[in-house]
């Protein structure tokens, strides 16, 4: 009855627990973000498949998901955390073990020297025993808060990996598109220049074209050649980096869609900042860390707490076979235990000051990850704003030149100027139709990081 009561008594003591509760740190958030209002709604919150209204580009992205290494490896981590929660779950149970064992000779009791005459002996025994620490301040459970905080900061984790590779892959989608924009813009221009050299070469030949001339024309001819050429060789290797995403061999992309088809969606909210806190999972892992760390804060302080432990044991042992099963031979105990520190030379000290520095360092990254994730957003914002001025800006400067072509070549038809104003007026086209394609790269890359930066495109299945 003493015991039960010991054990009844240890039980209500472990209502508590030591080290402090989570809470989350105070957080300076601003209202909202420069130049979006206080929208409720976000970006963030459309699945990939909405955002990205490409066919192509949404079969890849698919594959990705399916294939990618590195969302498999973040899979592994997660089962990995999983497991080692559950471990720690069952130190909340008993622990039952057994033993058994047969041993024969002299001078030997319980398997260890001992002077019994000489005679020779034979020792038979099996038990089982069960040992159970009573979580008198709250380690055990701060050790599972630990492990469970773990298991969703792995989590978290893979779905910060998931979201980057939906991201990743559509980067280098556009990127690819743009590269193919930027190839025929350069065969464009090879073949145009070699029009032009070609006109050269026979204008001299007739005796009124300057050597001049036919070399400017043929030196522009090779550098736009030369470029053409480059920008396969950044084709191939932009399909190879894609097709390492995908997590397939390095091979051709299929692709049916200009980059000037893309289609950006007519408005992007990008919601109350407040809301990254849920949906951004490199915060919310940032924050599973926190509260990990926490929990070991009340680990550290409950060690310098005595630990109660219970014990039991039920067995036989018998020196001789045939009286292993006897009554006499029967083996039964029941004890508890108290452990605790007396002196430990400042080891459990330094251990609760380490605690205490790895929570204090996890709250500063979750701080710092948070800030970090504003700042990613704004920037997003404002270049997804000023990109699309400039784009207004840079059509106008295309179709200027455009039409500057065209009129250098009428006035060259009709005689009243030379080819090599023609030539003139296409150097400075060819540059601008880059640029535009550029700006245009840009600002779907925009898009693309505003998405990942207010957390988009792991939430959906």
């Amino acid at each position: 009855m003493r015991l039960l009561c010991c054990v009844i008594l240890a039980l209500t003591i472990a209502g508590c627990a030591m080290g402090p509760n989570y809470r989350r740190p105070p957080i300076n958030a601003p209202v909202s973000f420069r130049g979006a209002g206080t929208e409720t709604n976000s970006l963030g919150n459309y699945a990939w498949w909405q955002l990205f209204n490409d066919p192509a580009l949404q079969q890849l992205i698919r594959i990705a998901l399916t294939n990618n290494y590195d969302v498999r490896i973040a899979a592994a981590r997660v089962e990995q955390a999983r497991a080692i929660w559950t471990g720690n779950r069952s130190l909340f149970l008993p622990q039952v073990n057994y033993l058994a064992g047969v041993g024969r000779g002299k001078n030997v009791q319980n398997n260890l020297p001992s002077n019994n005459g000489g005679q020779t002996a034979t020792g038979i025994s099996a038990d089982a025993n069960v040992s159970w620490e009573i979580d008198l301040f709250g380690r055990i459970r701060r050790l599972n808060e630990s492990a469970r905080a773990q298991f969703f900061a792995s989590e978290e984790g893979r779905r910060d990996v998931t979201a980057m590779l939906i991201s990743d892959v559509a980067q280098a989608y556009f990127q690819l598109l743009a590269l193919d924009q930027e190839w025929r813009i350069a065969d464009e221009s090879t073949n145009s220049f070699g029009q032009s050299l070609k006109i050269f070469s026979e204008r001299y030949r007739g005796g009124v074209a300057s050597k001049l001339e036919v070399s400017s024309a043929e030196a522009l001819m090779a550098s736009a050649a030369t470029s053409a050429l480059d920008l396969q060789r950044q084709i191939v290797t932009q399909e190879n980096l894609i097709c390492v995403l995908l997590g397939v061999n390095p091979g051709p992309v299929a692709r049916d869609r200009a980059l000037l088809a893309e289609v950006l969606p007519p408005e992007v909210p990008p919601g109350l900042p407040s809301a990254l806190l849920e949906r951004r999972p490199d915060i919310r892992q940032a924050e599973e860390n926190l509260r990990s760390a926490n929990a070991m804060v009340g680990v550290a302080k409950a060690d310098f707490f005595p630990r109660l432990t219970l014990t039991g044991l039920l067995g036989q042992t018998s020196s001789e076979l045939s009286t292993f099963t006897a009554g006499a031979n029967n083996a039964w105990s029941i004890a508890a235990g108290l452990t605790g520190p007396i002196f430990e030379g400042g080891l459990l000290k330094a251990q609760y000051r380490a605690a205490r520095a790895a929570w204090d360092e996890a709250r500063l990254q979750y701080q710092s990850t948070l800030l970090t994730g504003f700042r990613e957003v704004a920037d997003a914002l404002a270049a997804r704003q000023q990109l699309a001025a400039e784009r207004v800006e840079q059509t106008r400067a295309v179709t200027a030149y455009q039409e500057a072509v065209k009129l250098a070549t009428e006035r060259y038809a009709q005689g009243r100027a030379s080819y090599y104003e023609v030539l003139q007026e296409q150097q400075l086209l060819f540059p601008a139709e880059n640029t535009l394609t550029q700006i245009q790269l840009d600002r779907l890359l925009a898009v693309v990081q505003l998405y990942r930066a207010l957390g988009g495109g792991w939430s959906a299945p």
